[in-house]
Protein backbone atom coordinates (compact mmCIF):
# COMPACT_ATOMS: atom_id res chain seq x y z
CA UNK A 1 0.00 0.00 0.00
CA UNK A 2 1.17 3.80 -0.83
CA UNK A 3 2.07 6.02 1.75
CA UNK A 4 0.41 8.42 -0.22
CA UNK A 5 -3.25 6.52 -0.12
CA UNK A 6 -6.13 7.99 1.60
CA UNK A 7 -6.59 12.24 2.59
CA UNK A 8 -4.11 14.27 4.38
CA UNK A 9 -6.60 13.79 7.27
CA UNK A 10 -6.35 9.95 7.73
CA UNK A 11 -2.76 10.02 6.72
CA UNK A 12 -2.05 12.01 9.99
CA UNK A 13 -3.98 9.90 12.11
CA UNK A 14 -2.55 6.94 11.33
CA UNK A 15 1.42 9.15 11.58
CA UNK A 16 0.26 10.04 15.30
CA UNK A 17 -0.43 6.84 15.93
CA UNK A 18 2.57 5.32 14.52
CA UNK A 19 5.06 4.78 17.60
CA UNK A 20 8.08 3.80 15.40
CA UNK A 21 7.11 7.30 13.22
CA UNK A 22 6.48 8.49 16.41
CA UNK A 23 9.77 7.63 17.61
CA UNK A 24 12.05 8.60 14.42
CA UNK A 25 10.34 12.37 14.66
CA UNK A 26 11.19 12.90 18.24
CA UNK A 27 14.68 12.16 17.23
CA UNK A 28 14.86 14.38 14.86
CA UNK A 29 12.80 17.74 16.04
CA UNK A 30 15.74 19.45 18.20
CA UNK A 31 18.80 18.13 15.83
CA UNK A 32 18.00 20.87 12.76
CA UNK A 33 16.51 23.35 14.83
CA UNK A 34 19.26 24.21 17.24
CA UNK A 35 22.38 23.45 15.07
CA UNK A 36 20.21 26.14 12.75
CA UNK A 37 20.11 28.76 15.42
CA UNK A 38 23.77 28.00 16.61
CA UNK A 39 25.12 28.49 12.80
CA UNK A 40 23.09 31.42 12.78
CA UNK A 41 24.34 33.18 15.69
CA UNK A 42 27.79 32.46 14.87
CA UNK A 43 27.19 34.44 11.25
CA UNK A 44 27.19 38.44 11.67
CA UNK A 45 25.20 40.15 8.98
CA UNK A 46 23.09 36.82 8.15
CA UNK A 47 20.02 38.86 7.89
CA UNK A 48 21.40 41.10 5.41
CA UNK A 49 22.16 37.73 3.76
CA UNK A 50 18.64 37.00 3.43
CA UNK A 51 17.70 40.49 2.05
CA UNK A 52 20.46 40.03 -0.51
CA UNK A 53 19.72 36.44 -1.44
CA UNK A 54 15.75 37.35 -1.89
CA UNK A 55 16.83 40.59 -4.02
CA UNK A 56 19.02 39.04 -6.26
CA UNK A 57 16.34 35.87 -6.85
CA UNK A 58 13.63 38.50 -7.54
CA UNK A 59 15.62 40.62 -10.13
CA UNK A 60 16.45 36.85 -11.60
CA UNK A 61 12.27 36.20 -11.69
CA UNK A 62 11.97 39.99 -13.59
CA UNK A 63 13.63 38.60 -16.43
CA UNK A 64 14.00 34.85 -16.21
CA UNK A 65 13.66 33.96 -19.86
CA UNK A 66 16.90 36.14 -20.45
CA UNK A 67 18.82 34.61 -18.14
CA UNK A 68 17.64 30.90 -18.96
CA UNK A 69 19.06 32.40 -22.39
CA UNK A 70 22.11 33.06 -21.47
CA UNK A 71 22.60 30.16 -19.25
CA UNK A 72 22.03 28.11 -22.15
CA UNK A 73 24.14 29.26 -24.36
CA UNK A 74 26.80 29.05 -21.66
CA UNK A 75 26.12 25.78 -21.31
CA UNK A 76 26.32 24.88 -25.01
CA UNK A 77 29.82 26.73 -25.64
CA UNK A 78 31.14 24.63 -22.99
CA UNK A 79 30.20 21.34 -25.46
CA UNK A 80 26.83 20.92 -23.14
CA UNK A 81 23.35 20.29 -24.10
CA UNK A 82 20.30 22.31 -22.86
CA UNK A 83 16.56 20.78 -22.92
CA UNK A 84 13.67 22.19 -22.28
CA UNK A 85 10.63 20.60 -20.72
CA UNK A 86 7.60 22.13 -20.29
CA UNK A 87 5.88 19.32 -17.87
CA UNK A 88 6.63 16.31 -16.34
CA UNK A 89 6.19 13.97 -19.35
CA UNK A 90 8.04 15.49 -21.41
CA UNK A 91 11.21 16.03 -18.95
CA UNK A 92 11.24 11.76 -18.49
CA UNK A 93 11.00 11.37 -21.98
CA UNK A 94 13.12 13.24 -22.93
CA UNK A 95 15.67 11.47 -20.24
CA UNK A 96 14.90 8.56 -21.67
CA UNK A 97 15.05 9.18 -24.61
CA UNK A 98 19.12 10.03 -23.35
CA UNK A 99 19.56 6.94 -21.68
CA UNK A 100 18.49 4.95 -25.00
CA UNK A 101 20.89 6.96 -27.10
CA UNK A 102 23.57 5.78 -25.02
CA UNK A 103 23.07 2.48 -25.01
CA UNK A 104 22.55 2.52 -20.56
CA UNK A 105 21.76 -0.16 -18.56
CA UNK A 106 22.74 0.87 -15.12
CA UNK A 107 21.85 4.47 -13.81
CA UNK A 108 22.96 6.06 -10.79
CA UNK A 109 21.70 9.02 -9.41
CA UNK A 110 22.79 11.73 -6.83
CA UNK A 111 19.43 13.56 -4.68
CA UNK A 112 17.48 15.08 -7.07
CA UNK A 113 14.32 16.36 -5.92
CA UNK A 114 12.94 17.43 -9.48
CA UNK A 115 13.21 13.73 -10.45
CA UNK A 116 10.88 12.40 -7.16
CA UNK A 117 8.78 15.64 -8.74
CA UNK A 118 8.53 14.30 -12.10
CA UNK A 119 8.46 10.34 -11.31
CA UNK A 120 11.61 9.55 -13.03
CA UNK A 121 12.57 6.79 -10.87
CA UNK A 122 9.29 4.50 -12.09
CA UNK A 123 9.68 5.44 -15.62
CA UNK A 124 13.36 4.20 -16.02
CA UNK A 125 12.47 1.20 -14.69
CA UNK A 126 9.66 0.42 -16.40
CA UNK A 127 11.51 1.11 -19.45
CA UNK A 128 14.39 -1.66 -18.20
CA UNK A 129 17.16 0.40 -16.75
CA UNK A 130 18.92 -0.60 -13.02
CA UNK A 131 18.34 2.55 -11.08
CA UNK A 132 20.44 2.85 -8.09
CA UNK A 133 19.92 6.15 -5.41
CA UNK A 134 23.53 6.84 -4.35
CA UNK A 135 22.26 9.21 -1.46
CA UNK A 136 22.15 7.34 1.68
CA UNK A 137 18.85 8.39 2.71
CA UNK A 138 17.21 8.19 -1.08
CA UNK A 139 19.10 4.64 -1.48
CA UNK A 140 17.16 3.86 2.38
CA UNK A 141 13.81 4.83 1.22
CA UNK A 142 14.15 3.07 -2.46
CA UNK A 143 14.76 -0.28 -0.74
CA UNK A 144 11.85 0.55 1.53
CA UNK A 145 9.74 1.68 -1.85
CA UNK A 146 8.76 4.57 -0.36
CA UNK A 147 8.67 8.18 -1.45
CA UNK A 148 10.94 10.88 1.02
CA UNK A 149 9.77 12.30 3.52
CA UNK A 150 11.95 15.30 4.02
CA UNK A 151 13.62 16.65 1.07
CA UNK A 152 17.15 16.96 2.98
CA UNK A 153 16.72 14.20 5.05
CA UNK A 154 14.90 11.57 2.68
CA UNK A 155 14.70 8.63 5.27
CA UNK A 156 14.17 11.18 8.92
CA UNK A 157 11.17 8.96 9.27
CA UNK A 158 13.09 5.61 9.60
CA UNK A 159 14.70 4.45 12.70
CA UNK A 160 17.95 3.17 12.55
CA UNK A 161 16.38 -0.77 13.95
CA UNK A 162 14.00 -0.31 10.72
CA UNK A 163 17.51 0.71 8.15
CA UNK A 164 19.13 -2.55 9.70
CA UNK A 165 16.21 -4.58 9.12
CA UNK A 166 16.03 -3.31 5.12
CA UNK A 167 20.15 -3.84 4.87
CA UNK A 168 19.73 -7.30 6.23
CA UNK A 169 17.25 -8.00 3.87
CA UNK A 170 18.47 -6.61 0.65
CA UNK A 171 22.34 -7.58 1.15
CA UNK A 172 22.63 -10.98 1.49
CA UNK A 173 25.54 -12.73 3.14
CA UNK A 174 26.81 -9.73 5.03
CA UNK A 175 26.49 -9.46 9.25
CA UNK A 176 23.68 -7.77 10.51
CA UNK A 177 24.95 -4.12 11.53
CA UNK A 178 23.46 -2.12 14.24
CA UNK A 179 25.13 0.75 14.99
CA UNK A 180 24.98 4.15 13.19
CA UNK A 181 28.96 3.47 11.75
CA UNK A 182 28.27 0.27 10.99
CA UNK A 183 25.32 1.14 8.65
CA UNK A 184 27.01 4.05 6.89
CA UNK A 185 29.84 1.55 6.28
CA UNK A 186 27.84 -1.18 4.74
CA UNK A 187 26.19 1.21 2.25
CA UNK A 188 29.16 3.08 1.37
CA UNK A 189 31.24 -0.98 0.21
CA UNK A 190 27.76 -1.89 -1.91
CA UNK A 191 27.56 1.43 -3.29
CA UNK A 192 31.16 2.16 -4.38
CA UNK A 193 30.96 -0.99 -7.15
CA UNK A 194 28.05 0.68 -8.36
CA UNK A 195 29.43 3.84 -9.51
CA UNK A 196 31.78 1.87 -11.62
CA UNK A 197 29.08 0.06 -13.28
CA UNK A 198 26.59 3.54 -14.42
CA UNK A 199 26.68 3.95 -17.60
CA UNK A 200 24.13 7.76 -17.13
CA UNK A 201 24.36 9.73 -13.87
CA UNK A 202 21.86 11.65 -12.90
CA UNK A 203 22.01 14.67 -10.38
CA UNK A 204 19.77 17.57 -9.29
CA UNK A 205 21.24 21.62 -9.63
CA UNK A 206 20.75 23.25 -6.34
CA UNK A 207 21.72 26.50 -8.72
CA UNK A 208 22.77 27.17 -11.87
CA UNK A 209 25.10 29.95 -12.85
CA UNK A 210 24.48 31.89 -16.30
CA UNK A 211 27.68 33.76 -16.60
CA UNK A 212 29.54 29.83 -17.36
CA UNK A 213 26.99 27.52 -17.66
CA UNK A 214 27.96 25.71 -14.22
CA UNK A 215 25.39 23.38 -12.23
CA UNK A 216 26.28 23.29 -8.56
CA UNK A 217 25.59 20.46 -6.06
CA UNK A 218 25.87 20.65 -2.81
CA UNK A 219 26.30 17.44 -0.34
CA UNK A 220 27.54 15.64 2.34
CA UNK A 221 28.71 12.32 1.41
CA UNK A 222 30.18 12.73 -1.68
CA UNK A 223 28.49 10.25 -3.83
CA UNK A 224 26.96 13.18 -6.45
CA UNK A 225 30.68 13.51 -7.41
CA UNK A 226 30.55 9.90 -7.96
CA UNK A 227 27.98 10.09 -9.81
CA UNK A 228 28.47 12.73 -12.51
CA UNK A 229 31.96 11.86 -12.83
CA UNK A 230 32.74 8.43 -13.33
CA UNK A 231 29.72 7.80 -15.66
CA UNK A 232 29.84 8.24 -19.20
CA UNK A 233 27.00 10.63 -19.76
CA UNK A 234 25.62 12.88 -16.90
CA UNK A 235 22.32 14.50 -16.91
CA UNK A 236 21.21 17.32 -14.43
CA UNK A 237 17.87 17.56 -13.67
CA UNK A 238 16.38 21.28 -12.20
CA UNK A 239 13.68 23.63 -12.31
CA UNK A 240 13.29 26.65 -14.73
CA UNK A 241 13.44 28.64 -11.09
CA UNK A 242 17.32 28.33 -9.80
CA UNK A 243 19.26 29.99 -12.13
CA UNK A 244 22.05 32.71 -10.46
CA UNK A 245 23.59 35.33 -12.74
CA UNK A 246 26.86 34.69 -11.15
CA UNK A 247 29.47 32.92 -9.07
CA UNK A 248 29.72 35.45 -7.30
CA UNK A 249 25.74 35.50 -6.69
CA UNK A 250 26.10 32.04 -5.69
CA UNK A 251 28.67 32.70 -3.05
CA UNK A 252 25.49 34.36 -1.19
CA UNK A 253 23.18 31.55 -1.52
CA UNK A 254 26.16 29.01 -0.24
CA UNK A 255 25.99 30.97 3.09
CA UNK A 256 22.78 30.64 3.71
CA UNK A 257 22.21 27.24 2.79
CA UNK A 258 24.04 24.66 4.55
CA UNK A 259 22.92 27.06 7.54
CA UNK A 260 19.31 26.92 7.30
CA UNK A 261 19.41 23.27 6.06
CA UNK A 262 21.84 21.19 8.82
CA UNK A 263 23.27 23.94 10.76
CA UNK A 264 26.51 23.62 9.28
CA UNK A 265 28.80 26.30 8.42
CA UNK A 266 29.01 24.83 4.74
CA UNK A 267 28.18 21.44 3.58
CA UNK A 268 31.21 18.84 2.97
CA UNK A 269 30.97 19.22 -0.29
CA UNK A 270 30.07 21.71 -3.16
CA UNK A 271 30.68 20.63 -6.69
CA UNK A 272 30.87 23.18 -9.89
CA UNK A 273 30.66 21.33 -12.91
CA UNK A 274 30.91 22.56 -16.40
CA UNK A 275 30.06 20.59 -19.51
CA UNK A 276 31.77 17.56 -20.60
CA UNK A 277 35.25 16.02 -20.25
CA UNK A 278 37.67 18.32 -21.83
CA UNK A 279 40.93 16.90 -23.87
CA UNK A 280 43.73 16.48 -20.71
CA UNK A 281 41.06 16.06 -18.05
CA UNK A 282 41.63 12.77 -15.61
CA UNK A 283 37.97 12.44 -15.10
CA UNK A 284 34.31 13.28 -16.31
CA UNK A 285 31.23 12.31 -18.56
CA UNK A 286 31.88 11.92 -22.28
CA UNK A 287 28.07 14.16 -22.64
CA UNK A 288 26.50 16.73 -20.38
CA UNK A 289 23.19 17.08 -20.28
CA UNK A 290 20.97 19.75 -18.47
CA UNK A 291 17.02 19.15 -18.10
CA UNK A 292 15.56 22.41 -17.09
CA UNK A 293 11.47 21.55 -16.17
CA UNK A 294 8.71 24.16 -15.83
CA UNK A 295 6.32 21.70 -14.79
CA UNK A 296 3.48 24.86 -13.88
CA UNK A 297 6.52 27.02 -12.79
CA UNK A 298 6.13 29.11 -15.58
CA UNK A 299 2.20 29.79 -14.52
CA UNK A 300 3.52 31.02 -10.68
CA UNK A 301 6.28 33.86 -12.69
CA UNK A 302 3.22 35.48 -13.35
CA UNK A 303 0.88 35.16 -10.33
CA UNK A 304 0.03 35.96 -7.16
CA UNK A 305 2.35 32.91 -6.08
CA UNK A 306 5.97 33.82 -7.86
CA UNK A 307 7.59 34.49 -4.59
CA UNK A 308 7.69 30.67 -4.05
CA UNK A 309 9.79 30.38 -6.81
CA UNK A 310 12.58 31.85 -4.69
CA UNK A 311 13.05 28.71 -2.52
CA UNK A 312 16.33 27.05 -2.45
CA UNK A 313 14.95 23.82 -1.18
CA UNK A 314 16.63 24.09 2.30
CA UNK A 315 14.06 22.28 4.54
CA UNK A 316 14.70 24.87 7.10
CA UNK A 317 10.49 25.73 7.16
CA UNK A 318 9.53 22.02 7.65
CA UNK A 319 12.54 21.85 10.38
CA UNK A 320 10.84 24.43 12.06
CA UNK A 321 6.93 23.72 11.00
CA UNK A 322 5.11 22.31 14.50
CA UNK A 323 2.54 20.27 11.98
CA UNK A 324 5.41 18.56 10.21
CA UNK A 325 6.79 17.44 13.42
CA UNK A 326 3.59 15.99 14.45
CA UNK A 327 2.91 13.88 11.55
CA UNK A 328 6.17 13.59 9.35
CA UNK A 329 6.15 14.11 5.35
CA UNK A 330 4.17 11.55 3.89
CA UNK A 331 1.14 12.67 5.36
CA UNK A 332 1.48 15.49 2.89
CA UNK A 333 0.53 13.27 -0.03
CA UNK A 334 3.54 14.13 -2.31
CA UNK A 335 7.51 15.01 -2.54
CA UNK A 336 7.51 18.36 -0.83
CA UNK A 337 5.74 17.93 2.63
CA UNK A 338 5.84 20.78 5.42
CA UNK A 339 5.02 24.55 4.95
CA UNK A 340 6.52 24.41 1.12
CA UNK A 341 4.51 21.31 0.40
CA UNK A 342 1.15 23.20 1.74
CA UNK A 343 1.98 25.85 -1.24
CA UNK A 344 3.52 23.61 -4.12
CA UNK A 345 1.44 20.25 -3.75
CA UNK A 346 -2.14 22.11 -4.20
CA UNK A 347 -0.66 24.54 -6.95
CA UNK A 348 0.92 21.65 -8.91
CA UNK A 349 -1.14 19.47 -8.41
CA UNK A 350 -4.84 21.01 -7.79
CA UNK A 351 -6.41 23.18 -5.43
CA UNK A 352 -9.28 20.68 -4.18
CA UNK A 353 -7.10 17.45 -4.89
CA UNK A 354 -4.57 18.84 -2.07
CA UNK A 355 -8.10 21.28 -0.42
CA UNK A 356 -6.57 19.84 3.14
CA UNK A 357 -2.64 20.82 3.24
CA UNK A 358 -3.26 24.87 3.21
CA UNK A 359 -5.84 24.31 5.72
CA UNK A 360 -4.17 22.11 8.44
CA UNK A 361 -1.46 25.34 8.92
CA UNK A 362 -1.56 26.43 12.33
CA UNK A 363 -0.28 30.16 10.61
CA UNK A 364 2.46 30.44 13.56
CA UNK A 365 5.17 32.28 11.23
CA UNK A 366 7.82 29.82 12.43
CA UNK A 367 8.56 28.78 8.80
CA UNK A 368 8.62 32.49 7.69
CA UNK A 369 10.75 33.81 9.88
CA UNK A 370 13.30 31.16 9.08
CA UNK A 371 13.68 31.28 5.66
CA UNK A 372 16.87 32.20 4.41
CA UNK A 373 15.10 33.59 1.11
CA UNK A 374 12.39 35.15 3.30
CA UNK A 375 9.42 33.69 1.50
CA UNK A 376 6.21 34.44 2.87
CA UNK A 377 5.10 31.34 3.82
CA UNK A 378 2.11 32.24 5.95
CA UNK A 379 0.78 35.33 3.39
CA UNK A 380 0.78 32.68 0.59
CA UNK A 381 -0.89 29.90 2.41
CA UNK A 382 -4.01 32.58 3.54
CA UNK A 383 -3.85 33.41 -0.09
CA UNK A 384 -4.44 29.62 -0.99
CA UNK A 385 -7.00 29.58 1.64
CA UNK A 386 -8.40 32.76 -0.34
CA UNK A 387 -8.52 30.63 -4.03
CA UNK A 388 -10.09 27.85 -2.69
CA UNK A 389 -13.22 29.80 -0.94
CA UNK A 390 -13.57 31.37 -4.62
CA UNK A 391 -13.57 28.31 -6.21
CA UNK A 392 -16.16 26.95 -4.29
CA UNK A 393 -14.36 24.68 -2.42
CA UNK A 394 -15.05 25.23 1.04
CA UNK A 395 -17.35 22.51 2.69
CA UNK A 396 -21.15 23.92 3.15
CA UNK A 397 -21.01 22.73 6.80
CA UNK A 398 -17.61 25.34 7.02
CA UNK A 399 -19.60 27.68 5.03
CA UNK A 400 -22.04 28.00 7.56
CA UNK A 401 -20.18 27.84 10.21
CA UNK A 402 -18.33 30.62 9.34
CA UNK A 403 -21.31 32.81 8.06
CA UNK A 404 -22.45 32.42 11.86
CA UNK A 405 -19.27 33.21 13.09
CA UNK A 406 -18.56 36.44 10.53
CA UNK A 407 -22.33 37.24 11.93
CA UNK A 408 -21.69 37.56 15.63
CA UNK A 409 -18.47 39.30 14.96
CA UNK A 410 -19.67 41.63 13.19
CA UNK A 411 -22.18 42.74 16.03
CA UNK A 412 -19.42 43.38 19.10
CA UNK A 413 -22.17 43.33 21.82
CA UNK A 414 -22.84 39.41 21.13
CA UNK A 415 -19.52 38.87 20.64
CA UNK A 416 -18.46 39.89 23.63
CA UNK A 417 -21.55 38.08 25.40
CA UNK A 418 -20.68 35.30 24.09
CA UNK A 419 -16.97 35.70 24.71
CA UNK A 420 -17.80 36.01 28.43
CA UNK A 421 -20.31 33.51 28.82
CA UNK A 422 -18.03 30.91 27.01
CA UNK A 423 -15.06 31.64 28.97
CA UNK A 424 -17.08 30.78 32.20
CA UNK A 425 -18.65 27.43 30.78
CA UNK A 426 -15.53 26.25 29.84
CA UNK A 427 -13.92 26.83 33.37
CA UNK A 428 -16.84 25.71 34.76
CA UNK A 429 -16.09 22.32 32.74
CA UNK A 430 -12.47 22.11 33.47
CA UNK A 431 -13.23 22.34 37.16
CA UNK A 432 -10.05 22.10 39.97
CA UNK A 433 -7.98 20.71 37.41
CA UNK A 434 -7.69 23.66 34.99
CA UNK A 435 -7.63 22.22 31.69
CA UNK A 436 -10.99 20.24 29.16
CA UNK A 437 -10.26 16.60 28.67
CA UNK A 438 -13.33 16.21 26.02
CA UNK A 439 -15.21 18.61 24.17
CA UNK A 440 -17.91 18.06 21.75
CA UNK A 441 -17.34 19.05 18.41
CA UNK A 442 -13.41 19.28 19.42
CA UNK A 443 -12.60 15.79 19.31
CA UNK A 444 -9.95 15.37 16.79
CA UNK A 445 -8.21 17.70 19.31
CA UNK A 446 -9.18 16.11 22.64
CA UNK A 447 -8.54 12.79 21.62
CA UNK A 448 -5.00 13.47 21.96
CA UNK A 449 -4.55 16.55 23.81
CA UNK A 450 -6.29 18.03 27.12
CA UNK A 451 -7.25 21.82 26.35
CA UNK A 452 -6.85 24.37 29.00
CA UNK A 453 -9.57 26.11 30.25
CA UNK A 454 -9.72 29.75 30.18
CA UNK A 455 -8.11 31.47 32.89
CA UNK A 456 -9.81 34.72 34.71
CA UNK A 457 -11.69 37.62 32.74
CA UNK A 458 -11.31 37.88 29.14
CA UNK A 459 -8.83 40.23 27.45
CA UNK A 460 -11.13 42.84 27.22
CA UNK A 461 -12.35 42.45 30.52
CA UNK A 462 -8.69 43.12 31.68
CA UNK A 463 -7.63 46.00 29.69
CA UNK A 464 -10.36 48.11 30.94
CA UNK A 465 -9.84 46.82 34.58
CA UNK A 466 -6.19 47.96 33.84
CA UNK A 467 -7.53 51.39 32.56
CA UNK A 468 -10.08 51.81 35.40
CA UNK A 469 -13.20 51.90 33.05
CA UNK A 470 -16.55 49.21 33.65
Amino acid sequence: MSVYEGTFKSRSDEALHNPSLQKALRNFKPLFVAKRADAVAALEGFEQLRETAAAIKDAVLDNLDEWLERYASAVEAAGGHVHFASDAEEARTIILDICKKADAKTICKGKSMVSEEIGLNEELEAAGYKVVETDLGEYIIQLAHEPPSHIIAPAIHKTREQVADLFEANHPGRPREDTVAGLVGEARTVLREKFFQSDVGITGGNFLIAETGTSVIVTNEGNGDLTQTLSRVHIVTSGIERVLPTLDDLSVFLRLLARSATGQDTECYTTLSTGPRRPGDPDGPEEYHVVLVDNGRSKMLGGKFREMLRCIRCGACMNHCPVYGAVGGHAYGWVYPGPMGSILTPLFNGLAEHYDLPNACTLNGRCQSVCPVKIPLTELIRTLRSEQVKAGLMPASQRRMMGVWGWVARNPGLYHALERFGSRLLRARAGKSGSIAGLPGAGAWTSVRDIPAPDGPTFLETFKAMRGEK
